[in-house]
């Protein structure tokens, strides 16, 4: 069995998280991929005995300045991932342990997009899962540079959200 290590920092005083269960269920969406994707991941051929990532939850002006100062790209971002393991072409697993990455979400995006898309009758933590599946996804080694990859993106994350009882958004 892997042990799933989620580091969890929250920086965005207006939105008082449960991060026990934002853990809990981040754990529970990356179990499902490993299970379910295992072979098509970046973690294929790895021999490990635990995976960790970070989440940081922050604000968009803090997104804004990570995409302006990693990405070239003058704007806020409702979530940026640095796929530490997947992007980097010399993989390395350090002490049986595999750093998956970083994703940053920006808290008051999730609730810019909540209230604006009032007719899609979500609500802020359905958003937040959707866009910590979706972060999970890259964080494995997923993108979506066209359509098909994006449609596949999505299904996946309809089901592993499915796994932790919530529905796609």
């Amino acid at each position: 069995m892997t042990v799933i290590n989620v580091y969890t920092e929250n920086i965005f005083p207006e939105w008082k998280l449960d991060e026990k269960d934002v853990i809990k269920k981040t754990k529970a969406l990356l179990e499902y991929y490993v299970e379910v994707l295992g072979e098509k991941s970046c973690l294929n051929g790895y021999k490990y005995k635990s995976v960790t990532l970070d989440i940081v939850f922050c604000d968009s002006n803090k997104t804004h300045e990570l995409n302006r100062e990693y990405r070239n790209k003058d704007k806020p971002a409702d979530i940026i991932t640095f796929a530490i393991f997947a992007d980097d072409e010399n993989r390395f697993v350090f002490d049986n342990d595999i750093n998956l990455g970083e994703i940053v979400i920006a808290l008051d995006k999730v609730i810019e997009g909540v209230n604006r898309d009032i007719s899609q009758s979500k609500n802020k933590e359905q958003e937040l899962y959707f866009l910590i599946s979706h972060g999970l996804m890259h964080l494995l080694g997923f993108d979506h540079r066209d359509e098909s990859e994006y449609n596949f993106v999505i299904e996946e994350q309809r089901k592993a959200l499915g796994s932790i009882n919530y529905e796609q958004i």
